[in-house]
């Protein structure tokens, strides 16, 4: 039998990507140059360049300038929630029914972006955490993430608040997922994650999960011995356990515990024993401690979706907490565009199975052909004007 091949150019990605977000955005014209379909273009290009709306303005031979192309998202934009929510509808639009049909492992992570400079409307705009690229200042955002091959979507997006509690963050999120129907079969937490609200909040809706504990009290050098959860950093087996977490308030929380215990056989220049702690609940119940394990590694997957986030991420100096969500929904529309491209276009179909070959479309060149298409239609500003000098 004859195999039938079709072909996929830059076109087709950037009608994609342009009809999708402007379907569930709906910006407006504003001017007779900015339409929707110039701001796209511009948008695009600058996520593409990684850079900001003033560099790709500046770039493009007959784009609109920078400061009318703000003007235009600023005129067209909707208030932060309802930006948030159509945001959302964008990463939710098109999935793949498969991720409808069962229950899926859910990753949920916070991603901080750094910030130099002073809230616009509310202290509470800027999220402090641990020093990081120089500042201790974040725009910070909590992503849910499916955790299945082929079909890694983002589907959840929200801003996180200084001081908001992450029970709240993770019941958003968790509603959000359900708006596309995807329902979780277990998640996996961050660390930061391991608090006495949380781990009451996860056990009281029944929601499995699993999460690293942080190490807190004696260390098994101290004389009267390890506490708190030291005390499972120092087995020496693998095994189960269960833990009682209080916090500040006096509030408890108990949990099941497994320990893995491996041999490090120089991996990252280490050596020796370690032991791994992690928390677990909500109705999972774990066959073997390298289940655990091998579960929970899967959840770094998350971190690389923030790793190409970065990678179509415009850059802004601005204070707008708008503007910032807007340009990291684009980034993470722009992903799951690529992905969505990989398993319904470019996956060879094996049976009931898709082989994907991520190599064919790599993000990067993805983005590549976003930047050619603005070129090809806005021209490049290959031209720098200069006052002649003057002898004297």
């Amino acid at each position: 039998m004859r195999t039938h091949y079709s072909t996929i150019t830059l076109i087709d990605i950037q009608v994609y990507a342009e009809m999708l977000l402007q379907k569930h955005l709906r910006l407006k014209k504003h001017g007779p140059k900015c339409h929707a379909r110039c701001l796209w273009t511009i948008l695009l290009y600058a996520a593409a360049r990684i850079c900001s709306l003033a560099a790709a303005c500046a770039a493009l031979a007959n784009a609109p300038s920078d400061t009318a192309v703000h003007d235009a998202l600023l005129a067209g934009l909707p208030a932060f929630a309802e930006l948030q929510r159509r945001l959302n509808r964008a990463l939710q639009g098109n999935l793949p029914n498969t991720l409808r049909r069962h229950r899926q492992p859910l990753a949920i992570d916070l991603t901080l972006i750094p910030y130099h400079g002073q809230h616009m409307d509310h202290p509470d705009e800027i999220y402090r955490s641990q020093a990081k690229s120089g500042t201790t200042h974040f725009h910070a955002y909590a992503t849910a993430y499916v955790i299945r091959t082929g079909q890694r979507f983002t589907v959840g997006l929200t801003a996180v608040y200084q001081g908001e509690a992450l029970a709240d963050v993770i019941r958003r999120l968790l509603a959000q997922a359900a708006k596309a129907s995807v329902r979780p079969r277990y998640l996996l937490l961050d660390r930061g994650f391991c608090s006495v609200d949380v781990i009451r909040y996860l056990q009281a809706g029944r929601r499995a999960f699993l999460m690293p504990v942080p190490r807190r009290g004696r260390k098994s050098t101290h004389p009267k011995g390890p506490s708190g959860t030291q005390i499972f950093a120092a087995w020496k087996k693998s095994g189960w356990g269960q833990y009682t977490m209080t916090n500040a308030q006096k509030r408890k929380a108990t949990f099941a515990v497994c320990v893995k215990c491996r041999n490090r056989r120089g991996e990252r220049g280490r050596h020796g024993r370690e032991a791994l702690v992690y928390a677990y609940g909500g109705g999972l119940r774990p066959t073997s401690y390298r289940w655990v394990r091998e579960t929970y590694r899967s959840r770094f997957a998350i971190e690389t979706s923030y790793r190409q986030m970065n990678q179509a991420r415009i850059r802004t100096c601005t204070r707008d907490p708008l503007l910032r969500l807007l340009y990291v929904g684009i980034a993470l529309v722009l992903r799951n565009v690529w992905v969505w491209w990989h398993w319904e276009h470019l996956s060879e179909r094996r049976g009931s199975h898709r082989r994907l070959n991520l190599n064919v479309l790599t993000f990067r060149r993805l983005l590549l052909w976003l930047q050619h298409v603005a070129e090809k239609w806005l021209g490049v500003e290959d031209e720098i004007h200069v006052q002649p000098t003057t002898r004297t």
